[in-house]
C-alpha cells in the first residue's frame, strides 16, 4: 500500500477532487402584473381635480367616485364663473362643473341639467303673495344685477337701481334683504346664499340656466373618462 503523499501504482487512478458545494442562485420569479394580480393593490395616483361653480351639486357623483375609485382623491376646486373656462383650459383642474354659456374651442362640453331661474325677494315683499311669478309679475321692480350675474336675460320692465351694482351674489342678496330691490338667480345660488329675512320664487317663462361638464380635448387627465362615465350612469361594469 502506498504512503500518504507517496508515488502511486501502475494504472490506477487519481481520487477524485473534492467537490465544493456550489450554492444554486434563487430562480427569479416572473414579474407580476400589477393590474391583473388581485394580491397585488394598484399603484396610488395624483388627486383627481374637479372644479365647480357657486352652487354646483356633484355630492351624488362625488360619493360614487369614491366607491369606485377608493386609491384616487378627489379634489373639489372652487371656480367662478368668470374664471370657469381658463381653469379648465389651463390645466387647472382635470375637469369642471361649469355654467353655460362657455366658449367651446379645446373643450368637450356635455350638459348635465337645467336650473329654473328664481326671484329673490324680501320676506315682507308683496311678490310672496305668488308660489311662482311670470316676467310681468316683476313689473316696476327695482332688478339688480350682481357684477357676477350668470343670468343673461332681461327682464322687461323692471328698473335699474341708483346705486352701484353689487360685486357678488351674496352682497346682492342682503341688499334685497333689507327690502330694497330683487335679484333673479338660478334656484341652486338661491339656496346658497339662504337667509331667514329673504325667500324667493320660480319665474317661469324665463330661459333656465344649463350646468354642464367640461374638461379639455387634448392632455385630458385618464381619469376622466372614468367621471365622464359616473356622471352619464354607467356601471364600474360598463364598456365606453
Amino acid at each position: 500500500m502506498a504512503t500518504r503523499g507517496g508515488p502511486q501504482r501502475k494504472g490506477s487512478r487519481p481520487a477524485p477532487a473534492r467537490s465544493r458545494a456550489v450554492a444554486a442562485k434563487p430562480k427569479a420569479k416572473p414579474a407580476q402584473n400589477l393590474r391583473n394580480d388581485p394580491a397585488t393593490p394598484p399603484p396610488s395616483y395624483g388627486p383627481f381635480r374637479l372644479g365647480a361653480i357657486p352652487g354646483a351639486t356633484p355630492g351624488k357623483w362625488i360619493d360614487t367616485w369614491k366607491t369606485r375609485m377608493p386609491r384616487i382623491a378627489l379634489e373639489l376646486v372652487p371656480l367662478t364663473v368668470a374664471g370657469q373656462r381658463d381653469a379648465v383650459a389651463r390645466g387647472n383642474v382635470d375637469a369642471a362643473i361649469v355654467r353655460l354659456p362657455i366658449d367651446r374651442d379645446g373643450l368637450h362640453v356635455i350638459p348635465l341639467y337645467e336650473e329654473t331661474p328664481v326671484v329673490v325677494c324680501s320676506v315682507d315683499s308683496h311678490l310672496t303673495a305668488a308660489d311662482d311669478l311670470a316676467l310681468d309679475d316683476l313689473a316696476g321692480e327695482v332688478r339688480i344685477v350682481p357684477r357676477d350675474d350668470v343670468l343673461s336675460f332681461d327682464a322687461p320692465g323692471t328698473e335699474p337701481p341708483r346705486f352701484t351694482a353689487p360685486e357678488t351674489t351674496g352682497d346682492a342678496v342682503e341688499t334685497v334683504a333689507t327690502g330694497v330691490g330683487i335679484v333673479i338667480v338660478p334656484m341652486s345660488l338661491a339656496r346658497l346664499h339662504h337667509r331667514k329675512d329673504v325667500t324667493f320664487r320660480p319665474l317661469t317663462g324665463a330661459p333656465a340656466s344649463v350646468v354642464a361638464l367640461a374638461w379639455p380635448v387634448e392632455g385630458a387627465s385618464e381619469h376622466v373618462d372614468t367621471f365622464v362615465g359616473i356622471v352619464r350612469g354607467r356601471t364600474s361594469n360598463s364598456s365606453r
